[in-house]
Parts: C-alpha cells; sequence; structure tokens
C-alpha cells in the first residue's frame, strides 16, 4: 500500500519542555490511521507540525517524498479542532472561497458543495449565514470545507464533537467511503469507541512519546487481556478465587473478570465451577477505551509487549 505521508522521529520543545520525542509513523493510501492519546500527550502539536503551522526541532515530514516546506497543500484537507469559519459569510461562499484558495474549479467545487449539503441534511443551507447554524450544522460545513477539493491526505482533529449520534453515523460513513476511494486519513479522536470500529491501525501518545503502533487486531492481541462477563448472583470472593482471574469488578449481579495473560477462553470457560450461577456470559478482549484510560492513569493492567510493527 503506498505511503502518502511519513513521519519520522519527530520532536518538539517549548522552553525547556520536551512536548514531543522520536515520534514515527506513516499513513497509507485508502486507510484511516488513528492518532490518540490523553490531553497533553502531543497530538495536536504533531498535527500542527505536518500542517506546517509550526515546525519540528527534530525529524522529518515527507509527503509523497515531497519535505515538509514543499508539501502541496491543495492536496491536503484539514479539519481542526478549533473551528473557525468566517460566522458573517454565506455558506456557499464560505466553502467556494476556501475551494479558491485550493486552486480547485469553482463549477466543480459547487456541484460538491450543493451533493454534500444534500447528503448531510443541510440542503437550502448553501445561502444561509454561518452563525446561523447550530453547531452540528456548522461540524458539518467545516467538514465539507476540509474535503471539497478531493484532498489526498486528510487530517481529522476530534471530527465527531458536537455531533449527535446521527450525525455521527454520517460522518462515519463519509470518511470510510473517503478512505475506500483512496484517501489517506489521519484522525485524532477521544471517541474510542468510534476509532475502534473505524481504524486500520492506530498510534497511541502518552507524554509525548510512542506508547503503542499498530493494526487494530494486533493491538487487541498483543495489548488487551481477555475479560469475562458474568450476570447472576455470585459471592465476590468466590470469583475472585478463581484460576486465571487478574481481578474482579462487580456491580450488583454483574461482573467482570479481568484475566490473566494468554488464557485460552475455550479452556477457561471449561474449568468454571458447576455453582457460578450463569444468567448471561460474555467473553471479549479488552476495548480500545480500557486500554486507553490504563495507559493514560497509568494503571498498568494490561500486558505490556513490545512495539507492534504493521
Amino acid at each position: 500500500m503506498e505511503t502518502m505521508l511519513s513521519v519520522e522521529k519527530l520532536g518538539k520543545s517549548f522552553k525547556d519542555k520536551q512536548v514531543i520525542s522520536d515520534i514515527s509513523f506513516d499513513v497509507r493510501k485508502g486507510e484511516i490511521m488513528a492518532i490518540l492519546g490523553p490531553n497533553g500527550a502531543g497530538k495536536s502539536t504533531t498535527i500542527r507540525n505536518i500542517m506546517g503551522i509550526m515546525y519540528p526541532d527534530a525529524g522529518t515530514i515527507t509527503f509523497q517524498n515531497n519535505a515538509a516546506q514543499e508539501i502541496p497543500r491543495h492536496k491536503i484537507g484539514y479539519l481542526p479542532e478549533e473551528r473557525g469559519l468566517y460566522k458573517n459569510v454565506k455558506v456557499m461562499d464560505i466553502l467556494l472561497y476556501l475551494a479558491e484558495l485550493k486552486d480547485y474549479p469553482l463549477d466543480k467545487a459547487k456541484e460538491r458543495a450543493l451533493d454534500y449539503l444534500k447528503k448531510f441534511d443541510l440542503e437550502g443551507k448553501d445561502n444561509v449565514s454561518v452563525e446561523e447554524l447550530s453547531k452540528g450544522m456548522g461540524q458539518k460545513v467545516q467538514f465539507i470545507a476540509s474535503v471539497i477539493h478531493e484532498p489526498e491526505l486528510l487530517i481529522l482533529d476530534e471530527p465527531f464533537s458536537g455531533l449527535d449520534p446521527v450525525s455521527q453515523e454520517l460522518f462515519k460513513q463519509e470518511i470510510r467511503n473517503l478512505a475506500n476511494n483512496g484517501t489517506a486519513i489521519l484522525l485524532s479522536s477521544h471517541q474510542m469507541n468510534l476509532v475502534e470500529e473505524m481504524a486500520d491501525r492506530l498510534f497511541m501518545m502518552h507524554q509525548g512519546q510512542k506508547v503503542i503502533h499498530g493494526t487494530m487486531d494486533d493491538v487487541k492481541t498483543q495489548y488487551a487481556n481477555f475479560k469475562c462477563t458474568i450476570r447472576g448472583e455470585n459471592d465476590l470472593g468466590e470469583l475472585e478465587r478463581l484460576p486465571e482471574v487478574q481481578r474482579v469488578e462487580q456491580k450488583e449481579e454483574t461482573a467482570i473478570l479481568y484475566l490473566s495473560n494468554d488464557v485460552q477462553p475455550s479452556i477457561w470457560l471449561k474449568s468454571l465451577p458447576d455453582h457460578v450461577v450463569i444468567q448471561e456470559l460474555s467473553i471479549d478482549r479488552i476495548s480500545l477505551h480500557e486500554i486507553f484510560i490504563d495507559i493514560a492513569t497509568n494503571r498498568k493492567l494490561i500486558k505490556e509487549e513490545g512495539e507492534i510493527n504493521a
């Protein structure tokens, strides 16, 4: 798969504080690459270096073998976390203006804008000023602005912020459609459930450094232990004494049993004593949300292994 963006050994400091250190990843054509981490991890700094808003102290950024200073900006779309549309300008005017800045044909831009407005349930809003839109509507217009020029690389920083569940689904479908059509997408979001559904690979940062890098499947396999959820009236102490159980979280009649590394679920299930009351049972791996919390809070409840290269 063709590499569109390559970040190599990126480093950036502000005064005496090292914000990011030795950050390396790539984004490939037609994939969704998630860059994750708690507040202050260095995600926004990394994205701003990629966009040329600031420049790194160390490392290199290349887009289709072009160095950072030579990156063709008309090939990149960017949805920033801080929204910045001109409030007193009509929706169509701002979209065409931003398309023109990217040297995109205005007749084609208008056609794409009208198509997107219809797709995002904003039909008839082309002559409405941005300040008259709700927060969610404004978010949709900002998204359209980031893709109207058909970018080859799309950087999305918290794209689901302010959206209701229906609009989130629309965005998810469109982001996946763009990837399927060859757009390389770098996605930053704190909504781990959406990232887990969408991302092909992920790069997780903490305190300016890499902690996880790999495909979603490989990350879940290598970093996430299994957990078993049992609904039934059971004694907490008895559950904690079951083999291969590291800890138990119990609320009313539902207990979550976190299992030890490398446990074989099919074998473990057969070892459950007959007296364990099971009204419902499910077993799966720890979610990306739980991995994120574990890393962000240094709880170290997941197993620690080397980097996943994928």
